[in-house]
């Protein structure tokens, strides 16, 4: 039996993988390049792309149970739903599907909204699917360590309602249990729903906070400017997805990333440890070089 991993040489697939290994797992990975995929030994490597049909209808021969991500583009909810139906004419009734938290209230940010439609189409198939939720990656903050150092601001307009930041280790240690809890069921399980967040829900003052403790300096937050953050963001993205991030800034200000009562004690126990802090992913990445 096969577990079959799109987005595999991403931010979460790549932990994904790693995970479903060291859980001896029979693991098919997608790739649109393989002479580029690094995987640990004993991972199949298919080449394909979520819109070309015959290279699906082949990575999906023999597979038990798929994880399905997609990344943020303009066509992701036809990439995905293309990939469901194919899945489903595979035969694959095993599916966990990474989501993101609260699609259903950020219904103006494309990129929410695309996940929230598919969430509902994995329903409405009557497929048998977890839906992973996860919040704010901590490794968003990779980007602007930089400037914390060299200017002593955090600069992400986060504002002050709080994100649960999760860090993508945890995220793919929870894809891979439920994947394997799903491959070894008897019988495919009923749809589930699981918010992904981390232990702390932190404003912008509380992770200029975090910074300024580990570094030993006062770090400032740098406020609630989202056009600001737009701009900044269009200098290394495309404009369509720097707005796209933006109108997701605008909710962090407006609703959060907050969870829900039992959220983190029901991840503590999947993991069996508690979850990663955004202190301990700043002390490691403040001292990296």
């Amino acid at each position: 039996m096969t577990i079959l991993v799109t987005g595999a040489t991403g931010t979460v697939g790549r932990h994904v993988v790693d995970q479903l290994v060291k859980r001896g797992a029979d693991v098919r990975a997608l790739v649109r390049d393989p002479a580029k995929a690094r995987f640990p030994a004993g991972v199949a490597v298919a080449q394909g792309d979520l819109l070309d049909i015959d290279s699906l209808r082949s990575a999906f021969s023999g597979v038990s149970t798929l994880f399905l991500l997609n990344a943020v583009a303009p066509d992701e909810f036809t990439q995905a739903l293309v990939a469901l139906n194919v899945a489903r004419e595979a035969g694959i009734a095993r599916i966990v599907y990474l989501s993101v938290i609260h699609s259903d209230v950020y219904v103006n940010v494309p990129h929410f909204a695309g996940k929230f439609a598919v969430e509902r189409m994995i329903e409405q198939m009557g497929l048998n699917a977890t839906i992973l939720r996860p919040a704010y990656f901590m490794t968003n903050d990779l980007t602007i360590k930089d400037v914390v150092l060299g200017y002593s601001i955090y600069p992400m307009p986060i504002g002050a309602k709080g994100l649960a930041m999760i860090d993508v280790s945890d995220i793919g240690k929870i894809a891979a249990i439920e994947l394997i809890r799903r491959e070894q069921s008897a019988v495919p399980l009923p749809l589930d729903r699981i918010n992904l967040v981390g232990p702390d829900t932190l404003t912008g003052a509380d992770a200029a906070a975090i910074w300024s403790d580990v570094l030993g300096r006062t770090i400032a937050y740098g406020g609630d400017n989202t056009a600001q953050f737009e701009t900044n963001l269009r200098q290394v993205m495309p404009s369509w997805m720097a707005f796209d991030m933006r109108l997701m800034a605008e909710r962090f200000l407006t609703d959060g990333m907050v969870p829900e009562a039992g959220d983190v004690a029901r991840l503590t126990a999947l993991l069996g440890r508690p979850l990663r802090s955004y202190r301990d992913f700043v002390a490691d990445i403040a001292t990296a070089a």
